[in-house]
């Protein structure tokens, strides 16, 4: 066959361009499988399943172009699912490749596994025995064993036939219960590369390298294209890409039950961000099912968040959206049998399904007693439910799931249940509410979600996502999970910011020293600089584990490259120069950022009265370590020609300095040992409150402290000054801002503010010598409050 008619054939059967590509290479492959498609059996539909594809894909690359005899008994046991695993292919080519013609079926499902199943709770049992035979060298080796361990584990005899793709969820499990959360001993520090020089340039100068991004690479990087998420009814996905028209389509989907944290951020970046980054649409999609949590302030805060972070919503929309056709489904799902409605408590129910008294699963599973009840019955009594016949908790609708499953996720899991509560949106039209695990996947699939994509604690629902779908014959999304992004050394948990908030640790849930996202947003953090962090950190299927200092020096780094600088005094004494006439003043330019035309420069006007950092001047004169002012040692200002000298000090009735004295040594020239900063006098403005904020908790885990977490608190998190005085030109940087100076290497990670989702936030600085600053909520024309945003240095 030519290349144009083996590609056809390869895409009659459902292969991706790309991975036509592939085998076209490598004619042996190629002319091996054309030759297995030509012995398909006569009732095969096309496309072919994804698994089936890549175990014949398989076969042709142990083929080799060889003629086989009684390949027909692998291509049938692909096709009636005999073979399921790569391991039972190769097991069956090899035995056919030693029998040849002598082949015959009963051998031949006995070398190759037929009919042998292990289950998962037996790949679990061998993977804990491993490891806990292994144990010493595990923990010494920590997650760098990962990969041998996984080797090992497929040589053992009694996992020769189990699915290997479950290994390795089971070994993450496993390895983060013996060694906890991987830290700085298992990252593995690579040697910096050298420069590249390029070939045609004679000078070696380095190569423009491409600009790395987490859609590109990782967990997201390895996401299939649109389209290649199986089905169990093939025939599903045409609608589905007629709907999309093959594009990527994602969705944000957030309880409406309180304020975003850090977490979310990384959530938004990854959903908003890969839709974007692939020209797709993201949905903003509330996840509005538990309406005695639910309160309008979150929904409005949810939205202005995700608009903040440089994000716009292809649509808005809500689970109660979709409330009665979820209502029909659950009908449904009754009449084909698989599901019932239950009236055991939620005690008893915790008890059928093995949960211990102590919360965790191990008991014996046993069925409800009314698991069989006549589909009319559970019918019947739905809809009583719905019509609000029963009180909260005498009834609940329960999926049919499988009960000898080792995933908790199948264990009949509640679809619907009975509330008394108003709904925002649907006020009291129902009295029965669906849950998340009922909701969630077929939400997705009413909005063509090409990629669910939540976090790893999700995992095991996977398997129940796809199972309702498929039950309910309805497109099945592909979900897909990441590890969750974790500051150290704050809380996050909705309980315990509330207990803070209550009790007036803090000023309310946008408090500075907390990381919900409102409180981010109002310390003064770029939106930009929060996606560059994430980008940086990349995605994985690890949760990421981050200390502050480390969030802290990202940003530092992105305001570095992107704010104007200023003079601030936050402790001010004035200095009086006395040798100088009352109506003396030299106007100097400073830039506003040193090395950067692009901010441009201000006007200073340097008179006879200005103000220094109290921290700048030191009565003793003989300290030798001390560079700046005393009374035996001059001192520099910033950009003023000449400097100043000690003449004498003003108290005040507490002893405490108001005023230094000081000659403007116009007639010497002399190098002093340091400069420090100034504000003129009559250039100046009084900051009500200059907040500067610290960690709001002492240690990395303030959950651990013995007496509880808010005994661990930072009695000095938020120091406050109301004497601060700061250039008169911060009245121009609060117009220009924000100063759309950022780097134009990374336009994916740029976000480009706007004053009216930003507010006073938006106005930031660098305050040189004191850290980076910006305006708070509550600041006035008249009356500025600035929060420092972080240190110049960590």
């Amino acid at each position: 066959m030519s290349v144009e008619e083996l590609t056809a054939r390869f895409e009659t059967i459902g292969l991706e361009p790309v991975k036509i590509k592939e085998v076209l290479k490598n004619k042996k492959v190629s002319t091996s499988f054309e030759q297995i498609l030509s012995e398909l059996p006569s009732s095969t539909s096309f496309p072919i399943d994804s698994k089936k594809r890549q175990l014949l894909h398989q076969l042709a690359i142990l083929s080799k172009g060889e003629a086989l005899p009684k390949r027909e008994l692998i291509i049938n046991g692909v096709f009636s699912e005999d073979l399921k695993t790569s391991q039972q292919v190769d097991e069956a080519f090899k035995y056919i490749k030693s029998k040849g013609d002598a082949s015959n079926k009963e051998d031949f499902d006995i070398a190759s596994g037929v009919g042998i199943v292990v289950t998962e709770d037996q790949v679990k049992n061998s993977i804990l025995n491993y490891i806990q035979n292994n144990k010493d060298d595990i923990e010494t080796k920590r997650y760098q064993a990962l990969s041998s361990i996984l080797g090992e584990v497929r040589k053992l005899p009694e996992l020769k036939w189990a699915s290997p793709s479950s290994f390795k969820p089971i070994i993450d499990a496993e390895l983060l219960k013996l060694l906890g959360p991987k830290d700085e001993r298992d990252v593995i520090k690579k040697e910096k590369k050298k420069p590249v020089k390029d070939a045609g340039n004679a000078k070696g100068t380095k190569k423009e390298e491409k600009v790395r991004s987490m859609f590109t690479e990782g967990f997201l990087g390895d996401l299939h294209k649109v389209g290649g998420n199986p089905q169990a009814f093939p025939e599903l996905m045409k609608d589905h890409l007629e709907a999309t028209k093959g594009k990527v389509q994602t969705r944000f989907p957030p309880e409406p039950n309180g304020f975003l944290h850090i977490g979310h951020s990384k959530a938004i970046l990854v959903n908003f961000g890969y839709a974007k980054h692939y020209d797709g649409v993201c949905y903003l999609r509330y996840d509005d099912t538990n309406p005695e949590a639910e309160e309008d302030i979150y929904f409005k805060s949810i939205l202005k968040m995700v608009k903040w972070l440089g994000f716009e919503p292809f649509k808005i929309t809500y689970s109660s959206d979709y409330f009665q056709e979820l209502y029909d489904l659950a009908e449904d799902l009754i009449k084909r049998g698989k599901a019932y409605v239950c009236h055991d408590t939620a005690e008893e129910i915790k008890r059928s399904r093995g949960i211990k008294e102590d919360g965790t699963p191990g008991g014996e599973r046993v069925p409800s007693k009314d698991r069989e009840r006549p589909i009319e019955e559970s019918l019947a009594e739905f809809r009583k439910m719905r019509d609000g016949f029963y009180k909260p908790g005498e009834a609940t609708l329960r999926m049919k799931q499988d009960l000898t499953s080792p995933n908790p996720q199948m264990w009949d899991l509640i679809a619907y249940r009975v509330l008394n509560a108003p709904h925002p949106r649907t006020g009291s039209t129902w009295k029965i509410y669906p849950t998340y695990d009922f909701t969630h996947c077929l939400v997705d699939s009413f909005e063509n979600i090409t990629h669910s994509l939540c976090t790893t604690e999700f995992y095991l629902s996977r398997e129940s996502y796809e199972w309702l779908c498929d039950a309910l014959h309805v497109y099945r999304p592909a979900q897909r999970e990441y590890g969750r992004l974790n500051i150290e050394g704050t809380v996050l948990s909705k309980r315990k910011i509330a207990k803070l908030v209550n009790e007036k640790y803090v000023r309310g849930w946008d408090d500075p020293r907390l990381f919900t996202l409102e409180a981010i947003k109002r310390r003064g953090v770029p939106p930009g600089a929060i996606l560059n962090f994430i980008n940086t950190l990349g995605v994985t299927t690890s949760t990421t584990n981050i200390q502050v200092s480390r969030f802290e020096n990202s940003i530092r780094k992105f305001l570095e490259d992107s704010v104007p600088r200023l003079m601030l005094i936050i402790d001010p004494i004035e200095i009086i120069l006395d040798n100088v006439a009352d109506d003396f003043e030299l106007e100097v330019e400073i830039p506003y950022k040193p090395g950067d035309d692009k901010f441009g420069s201000r006007k200073l006007k340097f008179g006879k009265k200005n103000y220094i950092d109290r921290s700048d001047f030191s009565e003793n004169g003989e300290d030798k370590e001390f560079f700046r002012l005393t009374p035996n040692q001059p001192v520099g200002l910033l950009k003023i020609p000449h400097n100043i000298s000690f003449k004498s000090l003003e108290k005040d009735s507490e002893g405490k300095i108001t005023a230094v004295h000081v000659n403007y040594d116009n007639e010497i020239t002399a190098k002093p040992k340091t400069y420090i900063q100034w504000v003129s006098a009559n250039n100046s403005i009084k900051i009500k409150e200059t907040r500067v904020y610290n960690s709001l908790f002492n240690s990395e885990n303030p959950s651990s402290h013995p007496d509880g977490f808010l005994k661990d608190i930072n009695s000095k998190s938020e120091e406050i000054f109301t004497t601060s005085i700061v250039e008169d030109n911060i009245r121009e940087v609060i117009a220009k801002s924000p100063w759309n100076v950022t780097d134009k290497s990374n336009e994916e990670f740029n976000v480009k503010e706007d004053k009216e989702i930003c507010g006073n936030e938006i106005a930031r600085f660098q305050a040189l010598r004191v850290g980076y600053f910006t305006l708070d909520k509550d600041s006035t024309d008249n009356d500025l409050i600035l929060n420092r945003i972080v240190s110049l240095k960590a």
